[in-house]
């Protein structure tokens, strides 16, 4: 289990109450004591060995470097020892290293004789600790206050493949990996241009964390820059494990049930979103980038719509918008008609709903309910459980819900198409699932208590959540309001690349 970014004190004062633990302000609050490399190599091993406690994995080698004794430090399995033997220690300890006067060693190893070759001087015993806890080998010499940092890890690390969550037909296979060095050579292959910005910061006074904070200068409005650093700067953390623990401090502070903050696997999707003058977040250890900002359009657009005929990726845009409205509002709406205005519906039709409706048990809201409950339980599970198991869960479910369900009469047919279609068309919009899901349960209560008058007010409410999300003054649902005539060519509907190719509509542009 992941552990809680929080800690929580116990204060005893009649009844027990847990009070929040106060939080440092900022990451200069999170900073580590910059305690200089002592000059004894023994005394630079003790320190090392008493933070890390006796763990299995600490790794110190002793060798002479010239007439000085020396140590490595490193952490079993985050260094290819390998290549650590062949490329530093053999030749380090095989060939003459003359100093001059008043020159140090490890600097006169550093700027001559691995002039290049990814070594880094520290100067502090934190500095030095974060590059072994990064999987480097650290070099401690007796009598010389720095130590020098070898790139050489060789940790296991998952390999380049396709997106689980963002499949596409004619677009790259490619996807983001859990490493964010592997993730920032993605980028760099796409876009070949210096002005790409890719900045590391590390957030968790615990985990320390590395992000890559990433934007084009030529494209990026300064100011929102800034604006995004601060935020990330002012995360209170100790741990962040993936891009869901920095999303809420990017997002807009009161609640809502649309975010600005976007997630992407795919580099190319992620490109793209740059070139629009937008800010990417790669978090280490997670193949989840994190865009910012992220409008409504940007849901229903997908890599293969710039990859096939422009009437066809206009249609598909447009089945997607429609797939959203029927996800969100279809049971609430039939729950609604049944039960308030079944003279909307024409009567062979009423006739047969109400025919299969008086035979199950339940009301037709409840049964509503029900119904998507039983499918989110299914869909769950099946997410969750093994592959070879999760085809077995999936027969089952649909043998519940389905044939068996209606046979025994629990369930009305109607319903349980109604219930299909839901559920096929929040799979066309999956990445608004979690928000889809919560409210379909909000539109079929409403439905049932008020009817369609009930109904329209849900759909004001949900648009005036839409139009309520603008945290970095760029409202959620531009470029459709307000209106940006410059940004439509790529929105609703999508023009040729013959027109598109002319100028790329930056996100700046839509500023209120």
């Amino acid at each position: 289990m992941f552990s809680s970014p929080f800690k929580y004190n116990r204060k005893k004062t009649g009844n027990t109450i847990f009070k929040p633990k106060e939080f440092p302000k900022g990451r200069k609050a999170l900073k580590k004591s910059k305690a200089p490399v002592p000059a004894s190599l023994d005394a630079c091993i003790g320190i090392i060995k008493e933070k890390f406690e006796g763990s299995f994995d600490l790794l110190v080698r002793k060798c002479k470097i010239q007439s000085a004794d020396g140590a490595f430090v490193l952490l079993d399995g985050m260094c290819d020892e390998l290549k650590l033997i062949q490329s530093v220690i053999t030749p380090l300890t095989e060939k003459q290293i003359f100093t001059e006067p008043g020159e140090s060693l490890p600097s006169k190893i550093k700027n001559v004789f691995f002039k290049g070759s990814g070594i880094t001087e520290k100067n502090t015993m934190d500095d030095a600790l974060s590059d072994i806890l990064s999987g480097c080998a650290v070099l401690f010499i007796d009598g010389e206050t720095s130590a020098l940092s070898f790139s050489a890890q060789g940790y296991v690390k998952k390999s380049v493949s396709e997106p689980q969550t963002e499949q596409n037909e004619r677009g790259s296979r490619e996807g983001f990996t859990d490493n964010f060095k592997d993730n920032a050579t993605l980028l760099r292959r796409r876009l070949r241009t210096s002005d790409l910005v890719i900045e590391q910061i590390k957030v968790g006074s615990l985990s320390n964390t590395p992000l890559l904070f990433c934007y084009l200068k030529s494209k990026a409005d300064t100011a929102l820059v800034e604006k995004i650093k601060k935020r990330i700067d002012k995360i209170p953390l100790e741990t962040v494990l993936g891009a869901g623990y920095i999303r809420p401090f990017l997002d807009k502070k009161n609640f809502s049930m649309f975010s600005d903050t976007g997630l992407t696997e795919r580099p190319d999707t992620f490109a793209s979103m740059l070139c629009e003058g937008r800010i990417g977040i790669i978090t280490d250890g997670t193949p989840f980038a994190i865009i910012v900002p992220y409008l409504l359009a940007d849901y229903f657009h997908v890599p293969d719509d710039y990859l096939t005929p422009v009437y066809y990726a206009t249609f598909m845009r447009c089945l997607r918008i429609f797939c959203f409205i029927i996800a969100a509002i279809l049971p609430g709406l039939f729950v609604a008609l049944c039960l308030f205005h079944p003279g909307v519906m024409p009567s062979d039709i009423m006739y047969e709903i109400a025919s299969a409706e008086s035979k199950t048990p339940f009301p037709v809201a409840a049964e509503a309910i029900i119904i998507h409950l039983i499918y989110e339980i299914v869909r769950e599970a099946g997410l969750r459980m093994p592959v070879a198991i999760g085809h077995a869960v999936s027969i089952v479910g649909a043998l519940v819900i389905g044939d068996a369900a209606v046979t025994a009469g629990l369930i009305a047919a109607p319903m349980l198409i109604v219930v299909a279609l839901t559920a096929i068309s929040s799979s066309v919009v999956s990445r608004l699932h979690e928000t889809v899901a919560v409210m379909r349960f909000g539109f079929i209560v409403i439905g049932g208590l008020t009817g369609l008058y009930g109904i329209m007010i849900g759909l004001g409410l949900m648009i005036l959540d839409m139009s309520s999300v603008s945290p970095y003054g760029i409202p959620f649902t531009a470029p459709f309001s307000p209106f940006v005539r410059s940004a439509q060519k790529d929105n609703l509907l999508r023009r040729s690349w013959r027109r598109m190719g002319k100028s790329v509509i930056n996100i700046d542009e839509m500023r209120v």
